[in-house]
C-alpha cells in the first residue's frame, strides 16, 4: 500500500534523491540500499527518488534498476513514496523502464528532460507525453538544463499539466522568476531541485524538495518546511543559514561522490562509485568534514 498523497503533495513533501549503494567489488548491494532507505525514512523523508542521477543510473543496468526499486519497496513502501527515475535520451528506452518500474512497485516516475540530443519543446512535449501514456502511475517533470542542455519552457509545462498523469515538476533551473510564472500558470506542484533554493522556492509558492543533502540534514529540511509551512518564516531562515555550510560542502563537486564520502563518514552504507565518477582526495574528504560540521552534523 503506498502512502497517502494529495493533489497538492502528490509524492510527499521532503524525498531525497538516493545513491544507489555498491559493494566493496562494485556490484549491486541491495541490502545496504533498504537499509540506506529505512535509516532516510526514519530521519524524516517521506519520499525517496530511485535511479536518479545521484543514483548512479547512468551507470546501472535495467536488471539493476529493477531489482533497485523493488527492494526499496519492500524495505519502505508502506511508509515512503517511491519514485523511480525513468528518464533516458530514448524515448522507447525510457518507457521500459517506466513499465519496469510499475512492475516493480514503483509509486510514482521521475522523467528527466532528454539530455545530449538536444530535442525541440515539441519533441518534449511528445516525449514527456509518451512516457505519461506508458503507465498508471504520476509523473514528476524534472528539468534541469544544466545537465540536460535544454530547458522545459514555460508554456511546455503549462501544455504538459494538463495531462492527467503529469503531477508534479522537480526544478533545478535555478531562475525564480519563471519558476514564479511557471508554478502560477501550471498550477503544478512544484519541488525544489536544488539544495540552496529550497527555502526560495518556498517562497514562490514550491510544495517540497527533492534532495541530495537529506542524506545527512533530513530532519533539518524537515524543520524548515515545517516552520515555513506554518508561518515562521525568521525560523525557517535560521535554519536555512544554519545549512549553507551544507548545501556548499556537498556540491564542491559532483553530488553523488560527496554524498557517498559523507555517508561513510557517518557508517552508513553507500560503497564504492562507477567510473567516471571517482573517490574524493584526502584533501576533499577533509573539507568535506569541516563543511558538515559547520553545518551541525555529526560525524
Amino acid at each position: 500500500m503506498a502512502p497517502t498523497s494529495t493533489p497538492q503533495t502528490p509524492f510527499g513533501r521532503v524525498l531525497t534523491a538516493m545513491v544507489t549503494p555498491f559493494t566493496a567489488d562494485g556490484a549491486l548491494d541491495l541490502d545496504g540500499a533498504q537499509r540506506l532507505a529505512a535509516h532516510l525514512v526514519d530521519a524524516g523523508n517521506d519520499g525517496l527518488i530511485v535511479n536518479g542521477t545521484t543514483g548512479e543510473s547512468p551507470t546501472t543496468s535495467d536488471a539493476e534498476k529493477s531489482n533497485l526499486v523493488r527492494a526499496i519497496v519492500e524495505a519502505v513502501g508502506d511508509r515512503a513514496h517511491v519514485v523511480a527515475g525513468v528518464g533516458t535520451n530514448d524515448t522507447r528506452h525510457s518507457i521500459e523502464l517506466a513499465r519496469q518500474a510499475q512492475q516493480a512497485g514503483a509509486h510514482g516516475l521521475l522523467t528527466v528532460t532528454p539530455y545530449y540530443n538536444k530535442p525541440p519543446q515539441e519533441g518534449l512535449l511528445r516525449h514527456f507525453t509518451a512516457i505519461a501514456d506508458a503507465t498508471e502511475l504520476p509523473v514528476m517533470l524534472y528539468d534541469i538544463p544544466g545537465r540536460s542542455g535544454v530547458p522545459i519552457n514555460t508554456e511546455t509545462i503549462v501544455r504538459l499539466a494538463e495531462h492527467p498523469r503529469i503531477v508534479a515538476n522537480k526544478d533545478a533551473k535555478g531562475d525564480l522568476g519563471r519558476a514564479s510564472w511557471t508554478i502560477a500558470r501550471s498550477g503544478l506542484p512544484w519541488y525544489s531541485g536544488d539544495d540552496m533554493l529550497n527555502l526560495p522556492l518556498l517562497s514562490v509558492g514550491a510544495v517540497g524538495f527533492v534532495s541530495v543533502v537529506g542524506h545527512v540534514v533530513a530532519p533539518e529540511l524537515r524543520a524548515m518546511l515545517d516552520a515555513y509551512v506554518s508561518g515562521d518564516v525568521h525560523k525557517a531562515t535560521e535554519i536555512h543559514q544554519k545549512l549553507l555550510p551544507v548545501f556548499t560542502g556537498m556540491f564542491r563537486t559532483q553530488g553523488v561522490i560527496t554524498t557517498k564520502a559523507a555517508l561513510a563518514l557517518q557508517g552508513l552504507p553507500g560503497g564504492p562509485l562507477r567510473l567516471p565518477l571517482v573517490e574524493l582526495t584526502p584533501d576533499e574528504t577533509a573539507q568535506l568534514k569541516i563543511d558538515l560540521a559547520a553545518g551541525g552534523v555529526q560525524l
